[in-house]
């Protein structure tokens, strides 16, 4: 066989590789995309993956337990107590993050009646998307509230406990109601319905 007929059997090869490999990813995502449609978003890590119903669907988020994993840790669990179910975005800053968690004051002034975590930084850069615990000025303050960017937001690399990333239903993030200008304050906020880790309802 003379090197021409290798060369274009090496080609057809790899074509045929990509072909297979572009297939199974699209079934893939075809599979997970039924699955959302119904209710239920298959995850590859479930343990480790929430759900949050919102008025116009589910986000799903994928938790970063090698980066932040006592902060994911006190995510699932206030979650499994229903503690976030029904809990406001009371504050939302266009173009920057929606921010809830408040499950005592359900204002902005309140956390969970667990003690405030030891921070958890990283290089982990903050983009859209990205779930990042809030605090006070104190670095170790973090408690139960978190906010979802709408936007990369490398002023907070390093500075905040990034600990998820939304996975699907990002969409649904982008029609929470805004608040005013500057405060982010939202008058009669958008709630977050209910909370659940997929391993308790997959």
């Amino acid at each position: 066989m003379n090197l021409k007929k290798l060369l274009i059997l090496a080609i057809s090869f790899c074509f045929f590789n990509i072909i297979v490999s572009n297939a199974e990813q699209s079934r893939a995502t075809e599979e997970r995309t039924l699955n959302s449609a119904e209710g239920v978003y298959m995850a590859d890590d479930p343990e480790n993956t929430i759900q949050i119903e919102l008025k116009d669907g589910n986000v799903i988020i994928e938790l970063m337990t090698d980066i932040a994993p006592n902060h994911s840790n006190r995510i699932k669990e206030l979650t499994r107590e229903g503690f976030y179910d029904g809990v406001p975005f009371h504050r939302v800053i266009e173009g920057f993050m929606a921010q809830t968690g408040d499950g005592q004051n359900m204002n902005g002034t309140g956390g969970s009646s667990k003690p405030d975590l030891i921070n958890e930084f990283s290089n982990t850069s903050h983009l859209r998307g990205t779930v990042s615990m809030a605090r006070t000025a104190d670095p170790d303050s973090a408690n139960s509230q978190f906010f979802i960017c709408f936007a990369e937001a490398p002023h907070l690399d390093g500075q905040y406990t990034a600990f998820g990333q939304v996975i699907s239903g990002m969409e649904y993030v982008d029609s929470i109601k805004r608040g005013e200008p500057g405060s982010g304050t939202v008058d009669d906020p958008d709630v977050m319905i209910s909370v659940k880790v997929l391993a308790d309802i997959q």
